[in-house]
């Protein structure tokens, strides 16, 4: 006879009570996904590469419309803390010191994979869908082409539109944010 495993959800405050005991250090790759504290992937020199490219258009082209934020949290529910590698959120004048962004201050998510593309897509994508994210870019390093996500209803994206070299990239939530894909890839 099968024993069935119990698991424990965690809380966001869970979570953050177990770095303030030590049970996990500040600096471990980790995330809180759907209540399971899961350990992330290595981040290697094509996606740093990339990031730091995502990071300067960012922040250059979003001037003073937008904080870009790198590889930090964003607190989508109780149960989901996800550090995206790149997030475009609302200007606040405290840089959001005693708050994670919530759902409301995100304006675009950019998630780069060089080995994750299954996770982000059928993990990641729909938590970011089912909090409303409103944009969200998929980079994938391999095939050097970019999924980009808008319109979220019910737990998923209406509207998708893949992207690959000799094309540029437009956001819809600042349309002034355009890059040419080659760019991001170098």
């Amino acid at each position: 006879m099968a024993t069935a495993v119990a698991r424990r959800q965690f809380s966001v405050v869970d979570y953050h009570r177990m770095v303030k005991a030590g049970i996990l250090g500040e600096d471990d790759r980790v995330e809180l996904i759907a209540g399971e504290v899961l350990e992330m992937s290595p981040i290697g020199t094509r996606h740093a590469a990339c990031v730091d490219r995502l990071n300067a258009f960012l922040t250059r082209e979003a001037g003073a419309n937008a904080i870009v934020r790198v590889q930090s949290p964003i607190l989508l529910d109780d149960y989901s803390e996800p550090q995206p590698d790149l997030a475009l959120l609302r200007v606040r004048d405290d840089y959001y010191m005693y708050a994670h962004p919530t759902p409301a201050d995100v304006l675009l998510v950019v998630e780069v994979s060089d080995s994750s593309m299954t996770y982000d897509h059928e993990v990641k994508l729909p938590l970011y869908a089912e909090a409303t994210i409103g944009e969200v870019w998929l980079v994938n390093i391999p095939t050097e082409r970019i999924e980009c996500y808008t319109q979220p209803v019910d737990g998923s994206y209406k509207v998708t539109d893949t992207l690959g070299r000799g094309q540029t990239l437009t956001s819809t939530v600042l349309p002034n944010l355009a890059t040419a894909i080659d760019s991001i890839f170098g």
